[in-house]
């Protein structure tokens, strides 16, 4: 994808994109920003105010939302962020003239309120009054909180945000994990707060219309992930272009890293929320780990490849990229190269008990387990402990029956390599390491390149470009574009590409990832 194609009134902002790439000023956190306060008794101060942001074809657009103390108005609010068993104080003072302000947090119990008066969903504040909210954070997880004053309105206004809870064994923080178990454990952790927004409402708010605005013609423009719209999603973090609008969206991992996946749905509308590159295993929701029994880990999690975001509902999901069996060696390495443990290109290694021999039509390893369940897979055969050196067979292999550690030889001597008889205790792996690409590339006469193309298809590989062409991925990282399904929420003003838009990297694991 292309990104600096023509947009009205975004080429400022493009070429700052085009900017960040050549500078490697990339911002890609492996922790959620937000807030954290002192635990065991963190204490926020949230401001309501009303402000502007401003969206990728140029527009300002008219909001409430949630600042920390004295500091910005933001969309979505801070992220607030504290330990499980954290005796929370929030207090929030209204600066909305005309309407009153509160905080509904999802999925806690037992919130205390004090000042201001009693509304619908919560205690509300009144312009220049405080209301103090207090709660025990009970249970780790992924969570919400809305203004419960007309929230019709004020989540469309943007007065909404994200708390997450980390979990906690005697008091005592778990690192990289989600909620405590290991089927929660993660390298790298991003939030995708999802919004959408129909700009006619927000203009008549700011002309004092409130009271006229008919939701039965609520029909939304623009779409967001943590209050950006694409290409912005991918600015850096508390750019100074975007004072309103502090957080971005821009993951990075290596292969067979596990990146949490934090939705939530923050606006009005269901989104269909895509991630290419793999499949993702849903592990809880709505704050719950997804566990048939108590202790025992995410269990009942699914694996989807599109992950449907509910109106006040989380999703904590895990992504994880490795190019198993893709069917070449994404390294572009030949199959005498020494094997570099930093790279996993062993995906699992047994030995063959019984030998091979070059008319078997089956071959029994001591173990199965990893090897492929169902699709047939490349492995190679070899013997001694110098894998590059050794003389080696490549083989195709498909598992006979669910379980069984034997697999029908499907095809062999391939890739050059010769048919052999294999001792008893020869090794054998499923690998891509040394599978030659599988296509000759077109010169480059006839080709289109996008800016995310390096010159090369290989993982870290760099190739020459015509001049003015890339430029976007100077570490030779596979870029997958992660959005919204409906495709029309990957549009601003019916532009793409804009809305509920981001790019995930998968980087070569020597680089490492900017602000880890």
């Amino acid at each position: 994808m292309n990104l600096l194609i023509p947009i009205k009134k975004s080429g400022t902002l493009i070429v700052v994109v085009a900017l960040a790439f050549l500078l490697l000023s990339l911002q890609a956190n492996a922790a959620v920003e937000g807030i954290t306060g002192t635990s065991p008794a963190p204490v926020f101060s949230l401001t309501a105010k009303a402000d502007y942001i401003t969206v990728p074809e140029g527009s300002r657009i008219f909001m409430w939302g949630y600042a920390d103390g004295d500091g910005n108005m933001q969309y979505p609010g801070p992220t607030l962020i504290v330990n499980q068993g954290d005796a929370v104080t929030v207090n929030l003072t209204n600066m909305i003239g005309g309407v009153p302000v509160s905080i509904v947090f999802n999925g806690q119990d037992d919130v205390n309120a004090s000042g201001g008066v009693q509304g619908a969903l919560a205690r509300e504040a009144r312009y220049g009054e405080t209301v103090t909210y207090t709660f025990t954070a009970a249970n780790p997880g992924t969570y919400m909180y809305y203004s419960g004053s007309r929230p019709e309105l004020a989540t469309e206004m943007g007065l909404v945000g994200a708390l997450i809870v980390r979990p906690t064994a005697g008091g005592i923080p778990i690192p990289n994990q989600a909620y405590g178990d290991a089927s929660s454990a993660f390298n790298q952790e991003f939030l995708f707060l999802l919004t959408e927004m129909d700009p006619n409402f927000h203009q008549m708010i700011e002309k004092g219309k409130m009271n006229e605005i008919d939701n039965a013609g609520y029909f939304p423009v623009i779409w967001f992930i943590n209050g950006r719209a694409a290409p912005d999603t991918m600015l850096d973090s508390h750019t100074p272009l975007l004072p309103n609008q502090p957080y971005n969206c821009f993951p990075m991992t290596h292969p067979n890293e596990r990146v949490l996946m934090r939705i939530i749905g923050a606006g009005r509308d269901l989104h269909p929320y895509h991630a290419h590159g793999n499949h993702s295993r849903v592990i809880a929701r709505d704050g719950r780990l997804l566990e048939s029994t108590p202790g025992s880990g995410a269990n009942t999690g699914e694996f989807t490849f599109t992950n449907t975001s509910i109106p006040g509902s989380t999703i904590d999901a895990i992504f994880s990229w490795n190019g198993n069996n893709i069917g070449w060696d994404i390294y572009g390495h030949a199959i005498d190269e020494a094997l570099n443990p930093l790279l996993n290109e062993i995906f699992v290694q047994s030995d063959i008990p019984a030998g091979l021999l070059a008319a078997d039509a089956a071959v029994s390893v001591t173990s199965g387990v990893g090897f492929p369940a169902m699709a047939s897979f490349r492995a190679v055969i070899w013997n001694g402990p110098d894998f590059a050196a050794a003389v080696k067979e490549v083989i195709r292999l498909k598992r006979s029956a669910p379980g069984s550690d034997t697999f029908t030889v499907v095809d062999r001597g391939l890739e050059n390599t010769a048919v052999s008889d294999w001792a008893a205790g020869s090794a054998i792996a499923y690998t891509d390491h040394g599978a030659p690409f599988p296509v000759i590339l077109p010169s480059q006469e006839v080709l289109t390149f996008g800016q995310f193309y390096s010159g090369s298809p290989f993982l870290g590989g760099l190739g020459q470009l015509p001049p003015g062409e890339g430029g976007f991925n100077p570490n030779g990282g596979f870029f997958f574009m992660w959005h919204s399904h409906n495709e029309k929420e990957i549009t601003s003003f019916d532009i793409f590409p804009g809305g509920m838009l981001t790019m995930i990297i998968i980087e070569n694991p020597t680089v490492p990832l900017v602000n880890p």
